[in-house]
């Protein structure tokens, strides 16, 4: 079932949204050659706890183990911080993050280059990314789900790139994952329609090579099939009249 949020509601996933970002921003700023992905699941987790009645989505949501979801290069989705992943000149992390407050969740994932990394990776981030505002320019009162997976899935496609598609984004509230389901790819007018107060999180998964994807024996990570690099941005939005109103934004004050 597809739940409407209160003005009240959408606030306090606005609140979380805005501790996620922040969180976002500190791990983006730690990331380096030599830090292993556990030393930023650690510091996430201090961060987002130090907020009073914040606690991290992820951590026990079906039992994953860690508050970032943390996935390097060809890892599109749900890598398990480690002590033993240490990023390296040249990669790309992929950094999922979820907060509660109040019951209520916000979710958010950036994909970050360390260091230097090739011409084709930092095109495919900036398609990623590009992919992402297309589909939130879709989120808006009177369209369909499927206007936001044809946005995505054009811009991606249009770039020589590959939509995932056996993971989708998804709505978001009391329960961190709700209906509907938000693909990213699909075609236009179809599915279910947007109406002011729905609360999506929209997150293309991207790839240089081919869409096909596998897990790993952790049951968790995702890689690509022809191990091919894999990018992945999301926000939670609020749907609205005039537009999307993005909830996991850095908050006013809080420096790029």
């Amino acid at each position: 079932m597809i739940t409407i949020k209160s003005p009240r509601e959408v606030e306090i996933m606005a609140a979380a949204g805005g501790i996620v970002a922040e969180t976002l921003h500190l791990v983006a700023r730690h990331t380096r050659p030599g830090i292993s992905t556990e030393e930023l699941d650690t510091i996430a987790e201090d961060f987002i706890r130090s907020h009073p009645g914040a606690l991290p989505s992820f951590k026990g949501l079906y039992d994953f183990p860690k508050s970032l979801c943390t996935s390097i290069n060809q890892e599109v989705v749900h890598g398990i911080p480690s002590p033993k992943r240490v990023l390296k000149e040249g990669d790309i992390l992929s950094v999922d993050c979820g907060v509660s407050l109040e019951g209520l969740h916000a979710d958010s994932a950036v994909t970050v280059p360390v260091g230097e990394v090739a011409d084709d990776v930092r095109r495919l981030l900036e398609v990623t990314q590009a992919a992402l505002e297309a589909g939130i320019a879709q989120a808006h009162v009177g369209n369909h789900v499927g206007d936001i997976g044809h946005a995505v899935q054009r811009v991606a496609e249009a770039a020589g790139c590959s939509v995932v598609r056996e993971l989708v984004g998804h709505g978001i509230g009391t329960s961190f994952h709700e209906e509907p389901q938000v693909p990213n790819y699909g075609k236009p007018k179809r599915g279910p329609r947007l109406t002011r107060g729905m609360t999506i999180a929209i997150e293309p998964m991207i790839n240089l090579g081919r869409p096909e994807i596998r897990t790993l024996e952790d049951k968790w990570t995702v890689v690509t099939r022809d191990g091919e690099w894999s990018a992945h941005f999301e926000h939670t939005v609020m749907v609205d009249e005039g537009g999307a109103r993005i909830l996991t934004l850095l908050p006013a004050g809080v420096r790029e």
